[in-house]
């Protein structure tokens, strides 16, 4: 899945600047400028784990894709410089692995990592706009619920995931449909680990769980 997505964010960025470079009207970026991004985003965790302790040291789990809408706003601090804040929530199921794969899904949780990057635009003044980022990500886990084939197995079993913090980075494209619109293409991935917590009845089980998201997002933008 990851590769065709790659294959056609690939394939709709040489459209859309095509059509960008023939935009008129186009005028770029500058200093003061606030840029309002809405996208559709796949997030795609590469993600591994340790064994579930102490009861379970063969059991791992896995943490699925997700799809969602994403709204991010970027102000531009210089011409070249900006400073953009992510904004988006995603829902996760997780999986059973190895020893407990049989179990299928054995959970879900809610996701919300607000992201804060400083951005290097370096072509302002044209319709194309390629761009570079690095920052920081606080990630917040909620809602979290195992599922029944795990309360079967264990008992009624809760869930909860220690929140993460962690550095993330950034490329992407501007391109200008005319002076006020853009399409953008973005890609970031996201330092981001975390505890699972099961407690059963009081008997308490954790595993440590690396997540590292890949965020592939294709959208568009304005600018005023």
């Amino acid at each position: 899945m990851r590769t065709s997505l790659f294959v056609g964010l690939a394939a709709a960025g040489f459209l859309a600047s095509t059509a960008g470079a023939q935009a008129q009207d186009a005028t770029g970026i500058a200093a003061g400028d606030w840029l309002v991004r809405l996208r559709g985003i796949v997030v795609a965790p590469n993600e591994s784990s340790g064994g579930i302790l102490p009861a379970i040291p063969t059991g791992k789990v896995g943490v699925g894709d997700a799809v969602m809408p994403e709204v991010d706003f970027t102000y531009m601090a210089t011409d070249n410089i900006g400073a953009e804040l992510i904004v988006s929530s995603t829902r996760h199921d997780i999986q059973g692995r190895e020893a407990i794969s049989g179990l299928g899904k054995v959970g879900h949780t809610w996701v919300l990592p607000p992201t804060l990057t400083l951005q290097y635009h370096f072509m302002p003044k044209t319709a194309v706009r390629p761009y570079i980022g690095a920052g920081i990500n606080y990630t917040t886990f909620y809602s979290a619920k195992t599922s029944d084939s795990l309360n079967k197995a264990l008992g009624k079993t809760s869930l909860s995931l220690k929140d993460s913090v962690g550095y993330a980075l950034q490329a992407g494209i501007d391109i200008d449909l005319n002076k006020k619109f853009f399409l953008n293409l973005d890609v970031k991935y996201i330092d981001m680990r975390t505890t699972a917590r099961l407690d059963t009845n009081g008997t308490i089980n954790q595993t440590k769980v690396d997540i590292n998201p890949l965020v592939f997002g294709f959208g568009i933008g304005t600018r005023f």
